[in-house]
């Protein structure tokens, strides 16, 4: 029987569970469906369909090479599927488990009462240390995580039986109705990519990783760049785990003066690794919390909708603080920001300006190529103070500016308006003798809204309903054997470093 292997983000050929079982029962008919539907949401964006774009030439390259031919195909995926069945009659269907959106999540759902209704076998298959069901416990996650990452890396199958089926160009990011949204320097996808990404970040750029990470001057290079290739899924969490693991062993085997900083960044890296999965956990269990607090007390704590100006003020990198303008503008021209500043980017947006987490937690989606949903609106509402169980960390827009950008050059690199200041007139330009003309005056108080805000989480988080929620969140969605704190006070940066 023929078998096809539906592809969505696991670009790639190597540990491919999918692939393997398929390549050992038969024939395979490899295919991606673009879904213009999908790219018509709110949290996508022309930047995420250029790089996935890269990714799935990459892959049909891969196939080409070994034979074979990528079936690209546009539309509804239950509609391409009915065509498949109505040319080669009954076959099996094969997919990788996905954690995404709303929008994936209900299409999965669709795809399996449609195989259901038409006696087409469909199965999935786990590629990430994430587990299906409400019901899931995370009592010993961490170990069954483990235990998954240490399985064997699959290897591209060596004979693969290829059958072809017709192909669609693939569209541009105009044809799906995504227009230009500013990205400057895309990051490069696809397989070679990925494994160079990997590479120069265990050997040659990662070093300084933990102490690096925290500024986006200096993680910029120091911080792996692996998260847009894990969303795309030109290499597995299994290969990026134990390519780090060999990395850790060989820095272990060389002379103490020789092993420099390597054995704190390898321990750290491992760490966010496990952060990834967990974040994503939290959606897969719940996924409501893409548009709820994990603790239901904070719904209407911020009105939704809320300040049009102060949203696209803060969208534009025009709020009169030069650092998170800073910030917002290097993402919107990279796709990327170091984990820290999205941190402080939502801080600043859910406390000062007292936006709804779900608002600029859009905006920040469409910027991220390396959007991930699981992590991404898990992380939105953690900084927005509204999961009941975290530490409430509200950041000063200008402090993280003395200290993350201590000369400048980025903030004067990325706001021009300010390139002629220096010091305390660069981060805080309203106490110039003559406030810069061509640059925003603060579009709010920082220091009262800062007051007002902790003045608001506090007052709520004391009740007696907030507590007894917080004991419910935490059983559900807190880690029962973290890597360093406890979720319940975590302060360490996150998940996708």
């Amino acid at each position: 029987m023929l078998t096809v292997v539906w592809c969505k983000r696991d670009l790639r050929l190597h540990d491919h569970s999918p692939l393997s079982a398929a390549a050992a029962s038969g024939p395979v008919l490899p295919l991606y469906v673009v879904e213009p539907d999908y790219w018509a949401l709110d949290d996508t964006s022309y930047r995420q369909w250029a790089f996935l774009r890269q990714a799935v030439d990459s892959l049909r390259t891969q196939i080409v090479e070994r034979g074979g031919r990528l079936c690209v195909k546009v539309g509804d995926v239950t509609d391409v599927l009915a065509r498949l069945r109505d040319h080669f009659g009954s076959f099996r269907l094969v997919a990788h488990q996905e954690t995404g959106n709303a929008w994936t999540f209900a299409r999965d759902n669709a795809v399996r009462h449609w195989c259901a209704d038409h006696a087409i076998p469909f199965d999935e298959y786990q590629q990430y240390g994430i587990w299906r069901g409400r019901d899931f416990t995370r009592d010993r996650w961490s170990k069954k995580w483990d235990a998954l990452m240490a399985q064997p890396i699959l290897p591209v199958p060596d004979t693969v039986d290829w059958v072809t089926y017709g192909n669609d160009d693939l569209p541009t990011p105009e044809a799906l109705g995504l227009a230009h949204d500013g990205i400057q320097d895309l990051q490069p996808g696809g397989r070679a990519a990925a494994e160079e990404t990997l590479r120069s970040f265990l050997y040659d750029r990662g070093e300084p990783y933990q102490k690096a990470m925290s500024s986006p001057v200096s993680g910029e290079a120091a911080c792996s760049r692996l998260s847009v290739h894990l969303v795309a899924g030109s290499l597995s969490m299994r290969e990026i785990y134990q390519a780090t693991l060999q990395r850790q062993e060989e820095v272990r085997d060389l002379q103490k003066a020789e092993r420099g900083l390597w054995p704190s960044a390898m321990r750290s890296f491992i760490g966010r690794l496990h952060w990834h999965c967990h974040f994503m956990q939290k959606l897969e269990t719940e996924p409501e919390i893409e548009w709820l607090p994990m603790a239901q007390v904070y719904v209407g704590l911020r009105p939704i909708p809320n300040s049009t100006d102060l949203l696209d003020a803060y969208a534009a990198g025009q709020t009169g603080f030069p650092f998170v303008d800073a910030c917002m503008r290097y993402l919107t021209a990279t796709g990327w920001v170091n984990f820290r500043m999205r941190a402080m980017l939502m801080s600043f947006a859910s406390y000062n300006l007292w936006l709804p987490w779900q608002q600029s937690g859009a905006v920040l989606a469409r910027l991220f190529t390396d959007y991930e949903p699981g992590i991404h609106w898990s992380q939105s509402q953690m900084q927005a103070g509204e999961t009941g169980i975290n530490a409430v960390r509200i950041y000063s827009p200008v402090k993280q500016g003395y200290d993350q950008d201590p000369t400048g050059e980025f903030t004067r690199r990325w706001v021009p308006e300010l390139a002629h200041l220096d010091g305390k007139e660069l981060q805080e330009p309203w106490t110039c003798e003559i406030p810069p003309a061509d640059y925003p005056a603060p579009i709010v108080d920082y220091r009262a809204t800062t007051a007002e805000a902790k003045k608001k989480i506090y007052a709520l988080r004391r009740t007696a309903a907030a507590r007894a929620e917080a004991a419910e969140v935490f059983e559900k969605h807190g880690s029962r054997k973290p890597h360093g704190v406890r979720m319940r006070t975590v302060k360490q940066d996150g998940a996708d470093a």
